[in-house]
């Protein structure tokens, strides 16, 4: 197992658009493989993957409604480019900011049922199994209550191993329980500091967050030994957690002072020591060094210290 990269890795200031261009350039870098948008020739980035030994997993977008054109096109591209997994999303956003109250949560929700029931056929008339990601959107329980309910071989997680904090989840909980039905990955690591109105998250060197990676990496691998593990770190400010303002509540009915009693202690209990890394003071050109330094040093830790 190589540790690849993941597109969003490069959210901040590159935004590569170019599928073979970034199969190139995380080749320079030794990566094991990419997980982006296939765009281009996909027989040609096949033909370049291959010849480097490199996996690629294929970034989709779910179908819109009843609408499934798009959406089987990135399939047969997908296909084509020879990827072994696909990642999506049900919300780009996060559900605390998003949604203003309970009805206009349940109404997106029942949106992504729409969707999923219109993709789950189609991934397997083409074999393909997607992972939808854990995005700030669904708590862990209702994930698995989610991807439970199409019960496809198809339909998976895209386990992103430090978003769900933003929901008042226990990091490891996430991990373990979304490991058996992980399809691919958003590797990362995490550190908190606490803030007037809930905490700060953000994406750290894999050496230096709250997470404890072999372990993690041993329950995923365990569980889904064929899963590729893809850096997805993002080089910003701080996202900030506001747990405790009332914005927050009105999509978490089933959230109690339980879980904000136990989040706030787990961030008190391993909040950084270090500052948390704040760039949007830096210029376009600092950022694209930073932001591709950070990706080098998350591949030299994951090789000299995770096997990966």
């Amino acid at each position: 197992m190589k540790l690849g990269v993941a597109t969003y890795s490069y959210l901040t200031a590159w935004r590569p658009n170019d599928a073979l261009e970034f199969l190139e350039h995380c080749h320079k870098l030794g990566a094991g493989g990419i997980q982006a948008p296939i765009n281009g020739d996909p027989a040609l980035i096949r033909e370049r993957a291959a010849s480097y030994g490199m996996w690629v997993e294929a970034m989709v977008s779910l179908p819109n409604g009843g609408q499934t054109d798009a959406f089987e096109q990135d399939l047969k591209n997908a296909q084509a480019a020879g990827a072994t997994a696909l990642r999506a999303a049900c919300l780009g956003t996060r559900r605390y900011e998003t949604f203003p109250d309970l009805a206009s949560w349940r109404q997106h929700v029942a949106a992504c049922h729409q969707s999923l029931a219109a993709a789950v056929p189609l991934l397997e008339k083409y074999k393909l199994p997607l992972g939808l990601e854990n995005h700030k959107d669904w708590t862990t329980d209702e994930m698995v209550a989610l991807i439970k309910q199409y019960s496809s071989e198809y339909l998976g997680v895209c386990l992103d191993f430090g978003n769900n904090i933003a929901l008042l989840d226990d990091p490891m909980y996430v991990i373990e329980q979304l490991a058996p039905y992980t399809v691919s990955t958003h590797f990362k690591n995490m550190a908190v500091q606490p803030y007037e109105e809930g905490f700060l998250l953000s994406e750290v060197p894999l050496g230096d967050g709250y997470i404890d990676l072999p372990h993690a990496l041993a329950i995923v691998c365990e569980a889904r030994p064929h899963a590729e593990v893809s850096l997805e770190s993002i080089t910003r400010d701080p996202l900030r957690i506001p747990c405790l303002a009332d914005r927050y509540w009105p999509t978490f009915p089933e959230r109690n002072g339980l879980d904000l009693a136990r989040t706030l202690r787990f961030v008190q209990e391993h909040q950084s020591t270090k500052p948390l890394p704040r760039v949007s003071h830096l210029s376009h050109e600092e950022l694209l060094v930073l932001e591709n330094q950070n990706v080098i040093d998350c591949l030299v830790y994951a090789r000299q210290h995770l096997s990966l």
